[in-house]
Parts: C-alpha cells; sequence; structure tokens
C-alpha cells in the first residue's frame, strides 16, 4: 500500500507540474534573472504548488484517519499560502517568518511535539515548557535551511528527496506508519516535480516548494525520531546535514562581515562550487553524493554501539570542515588543516 501511495503522488506530480507552470506565467509568478542568481532567462516559479497538490490528494485519499493529517494538512496549506504570496509579490522577511511559526503552532497543536529524550546512560531528559519552543525553532529552522539551498536547477528537491527517502526508511524499521505514507508520498511528490526540474529545469519550485519541503521534512524528522534516545535525536540532523550545514555557516559569514542574518549573499556551497570551476549539473550530482553520505551516515549511527556513534560524527565533522576549507565556504584565506597538512608536507 505504501508503494502504491509514491507511485499514485508520483504520476498526479507530473501531471499537475505542467498545469502550475500555465498558471504560474498566467498570473506573474516568474522568477527574473539578477546578480545573484544563476538563471540568465525569465522562469516560471510556484512548482511548489504542484509537490503540495499531489501530496494533498495522496495523504487525503489514503490516510485520512490518522490524528496528525489534518493539523499537518493545515500547516502545510498555511505554508503553502506564505509562498505563493512571496512568489507573486515577494513578502517581508518579516511576514514570511510570521507564516512559518503560524503553521508551527498548527502542528504543535496537533501532537507534534519532542516531550523528553532518554539519556544515554540511564534517565530522562524532560523538556517540559521548552517542548513547544524547541519544536518551533527545529520546524523554522529546517524549513529555511532547505529555502537556502534552493539556488540551482533541481537542487533542493534532489537533497529533499534523498532526505525524505532516508527518513521513510528508517521509519519503516520502527514501524512508524504515518512517517512512512507521508513521507514517501512526499517522495513521490518530489520526484514527479524534480523530472521538469533537474537542469535544465523548465519551472522552479519557488519559496512555495522549498518552504514547504522544508516544513514537512522538519514535521516528518520531529514525528519519526521524538522522545528516543540522545544519540537517536541527532539522525535527523545528520540526514539534513548539507542545508544544516550550509545554514550555519552562511550565518558564520554574515556574521564575521557584519552583515544582517537575512542578508542574501551568493556564497552558499552551490555558488562556491560553480566559482571553482564546476558546471550546472556537476555542482548539483556533488551535492547530491554528499547528501547520500550524510544520509548514509546517519544509518550506520543509528545501528553503531556509543562509541561507534561518536566515531561517526567525528568523521562528519572532518568531512565537513574539510568541505569548507576547500570550497572557501566561511572565506577563501580560512584553511587550517589545509595549511597544517601543506606545512607538514614541506618538512
Amino acid at each position: 500500500m505504501e508503494y502504491k501511495a509514491l507511485l499514485f503522488c508520483f504520476i498526479a506530480s507530473i501531471l499537475i507540474t505542467p498545469l502550475v507552470k500555465k498558471i504560474a506565467i498566467k498570473i506573474g509568478a516568474t522568477d527574473q534573472p539578477n546578480h545573484r542568481k544563476v538563471h540568465k532567462i525569465v522562469m516560471p516559479r510556484l512548482g511548489g504548488l504542484a509537490i503540495f497538490l499531489s501530496f494533498a490528494a495522496g495523504l487525503l485519499f489514503f490516510f485520512p484517519e490518522s490524528n496528525y493529517t489534518w493539523p499537518v494538512f493545515i500547516g502545510a496549506t498555511i505554508i503553502i499560502i506564505t509562498g505563493v504570496l512571496d512568489d507573486m509579490r515577494e513578502l517581508s522577511a518579516k511576514v514570511k517568518l510570521g507564516g512559518q511559526l503560524l503553521a508551527a503552532v498548527v502542528v504543535v497543536l496537533g501532537g507534534v511535539q519532542v516531550g523528553y529524550i532518554n539519556l544515554p546512560f540511564g534517565g530522562q531528559l524532560e523538556f517540559g515548557y521548552l517542548s513547544i519552543p524547541i519544536t518551533i525553532l527545529w520546524i523554522v529552522g529546517i524549513t529555511n535551511a532547505i529555502n537556502l539551498i534552493d539556488g540551482l536547477d533541481g537542487l533542493a528537491a534532489g537533497v529533499s528527496s534523498i532526505a525524505l527517502l532516508t527518513i521513510s526508511g528508517m521509519a519503516i524499521t520502527m514501524g512508524n506508519v504515518f512517517v512512512v505514507f507521508a513521507g514517501l508520498m512526499m517522495l513521490g511528490s518530489t520526484l514527479g516535480f524534480l523530472i521538469y526540474n533537474f537542469y535544465p529545469a523548465k519551472i522552479f519550485m519557488g519559496d512555495t516548494g522549498a518552504l514547504f519541503l522544508g516544513f514537512m521534512i522538519s514535521v516528518l524528522s520531529l514525528l519519526g525520531f521524538k522522545n528516543v534516545t540522545l544519540f537517536s535525536f541527532i539522525i535527523p540532523v545528520i540526514i539534513l546535514g548539507v542545508p544544516i550545514s550550509d545554514t550555519l555557516f552562511a550565518i558564520v559569514r554574515r556574521v564575521i562581515q557584519r552583515k544582517p542574518l537575512s542578508a542574501p549573499d551568493k556564497s552558499h556551497l552551490h555558488h562556491c562550487l560553480i566559482n571553482l570551476g564546476y558546471s550546472h549539473p556537476e555542482t548539483v550530482l556533488m551535492i547530491y553524493a554528499v547528501s547520500a553520505l550524510f544520509s548514509l551516515a546517519a544509518v550506520i549511527f543509528s545501528q553503531a554501539t556509543m562509541y561507534g556513534s561518536l566515531l561517526v560524527i567525528g568523521m562528519l565533522f572532518l568531512m565537513i570542515e574539510l568541505i569548507v576549507e576547500m570550497t572557501g565556504l566561511i572565506g577563501k584565506d580560512y584553511k587550517p588543516i589545509l595549511n597544517f597538512i601543506r606545512d607538514y608536507r614541506k618538512r
């Protein structure tokens, strides 16, 4: 039944996306090229609406009775409305944040909360009243992390698909039926859209799609891994390693450069790889590969002993550091490990 739901949403997305493209052009929801954009021609956006419609159809058809169905659907609808308005009129950062907070509050009131985690050496860490702000912070943070990596054809859709596949696969082993169904339906909807969005793209997902994907991934990861062990709580962080690390380093860059946190720039991971001479599709595929490595690490992490888990974390930090230094993600002069290796070889 799960795979029927995936196929249903995949086919629905393939059929709906061309219709959404026509609507986007008709209402003027288009993306104009500028100095920060990679594309050179006017492109229709709003593609995220096709992902949402195909997913919503699958969710209400295959899984209408779950306690989480309606809170997730209503929260997602709020996100979609926010994204559509932004793709049409370019909302202010405060208005977009308001829409994200409202959507997060809806799902929290619907029962999606991180109440506690089991500590590795026994006992529990109860979040109490902090469970609500922690949950909201996670949802808003991941929602914006996916939005920030939406800079190349097929990038956000592909990275999100890898994350959704991993979350769904791990949910199968945990017996979490709702997350399995919702994750696979999201995967089918995103892959159907990716057919039109991979380089050279025929339509962009826009903020409508990036915010929706981020919102759904954040909610599904919470539902899949909430109220578990401290180490298991790290699993969704690893799965989303690419968007989370890119967002964190964007914050570091802006603090160093004394710019507002909401200020746009052209120094994200995909920009850095293109500046190194890689082509558009090569850059996207390289980031897919890194995302797949993070997801594989999350699976290994979930099955490892405590010391094995610490080793995985250490290897991931080393990989992230090397990627940062080789790509110049923080700055061209930031290369402590590479400089150490170079100096060591000269001895």
